[in-house]
């Protein structure tokens, strides 16, 4: 394990900050950004996914935003397929690579080094979940893979893992680790944590995030693509469909689904007990860079 390239991860839930962490810790290492995020790889999804921007990367090469184009088709598979030539590449150039992000699934298929099949879906599996109610498929999956965060309510993620599921990606003996990894958790107390949720939604949605999906959807995203993507993206489709009364009892349904779905990451990622947890309150970068500088020597 030791002979492996090294690589270092930062994760959290939403709105914890881990964004602006790796890109100082990049800054500071000689290192380039790997967002390990489901939706931050499309094209123009950038308020509703908290995607960097260019100022906020102070340089600091990024990797995996904007690689595929809305309704396209994106598997975890693509992901770590892009993700390993992201990483090798950086380490080609001498760099370190920071893989950052909060969807826990793409983050275990690297640092795990999930096996991933190339196995054709099972048509005939699929057309039985197609019967089932969406909480009957999320209890399923629950039962299958405790706290895999996978919102509940995005039936195609969903379904889309329990297919994996069936033909054995990632299952039991199914990981072969590439690289020697430095996990790095990134989140607050329960109470802090709503707060920053409530405060980044309040700002997005004074950015222009109603105006980002209409776009979008003026484009030619369809509004089953967005609302398959969850969250931001689902609530902002259906508030433009008339679903809600107004933007307030949107945001408000929205503010507790994100809730919901950080506690659900929280879940996931208490499950790896090789993820040092960093103290946000006393200087989360001089914890980091400590135990960065011990983990590299």
């Amino acid at each position: 394990m030791d002979s492996l390239p090294s690589i270092v991860a930062v994760m959290g839930t939403n709105a914890s900050g881990k964004s602006a962490l790796a890109v100082r810790l990049a800054r500071h290492f000689s290192g380039e950004v790997v967002s390990a995020d489901s939706r931050q790889v499309f094209c123009g999804l950038d308020l509703g996914s908290g995607k960097i921007t260019r100022e906020e990367m102070q340089g600091v090469p990024h990797h995996l935003i904007d690689v595929v184009r809305p309704n396209d088709f994106y598997s975890m598979a693509d992901f770590q397929r892009q993700a390993y030539r992201a990483i090798d590449g950086i380490l080609a150039r001498g760099h370190l690579p920071f893989l950052a992000g909060g969807t826990g699934l793409y983050l275990s298929a690297v640092t795990e080094g999930y096996r991933l099949s190339d196995k054709a879906p099972d048509l005939s599996y699929r057309a039985e979940l197609e019967q089932l109610s969406t909480a009957t498929l999320a209890r399923m999956l629950e039962e299958e893979l405790p706290g895999s965060g996978i919102d509940p309510d995005n039936r195609n993620r969903v379904m889309r893992m329990l297919e994996k599921l069936h033909s054995g990606d990632p299952g039991p003996g199914k990981s072969k680790p590439r690289y020697r990894v430095l996990k790095l958790g990134v989140t607050w107390d329960r109470e802090t944590l709503k707060q920053r949720i409530d405060q980044r939604l309040a700002l997005r949605m004074e950015q222009g995030m109603v105006e980002e999906v209409r776009r979008l959807l003026a484009e030619g995203a369809s509004e089953t693509f967005l609302k398959k993507l969850g969250l931001e993206y689902r609530y902002l489709t259906r508030y433009l469909a008339g679903e809600f009364p107004d933007e307030k009892a949107m945001t408000e349904e929205l503010s507790l689904a994100i809730k919901r779905f950080a506690k659900r990451q929280m879940t996931w990622f208490k499950r790896d007990t090789e993820i040092h947890w960093l103290d946000m309150r006393k200087d989360p970068f001089g914890q980091a860079s400590t135990l960065i500088k011990s983990f590299l020597s």
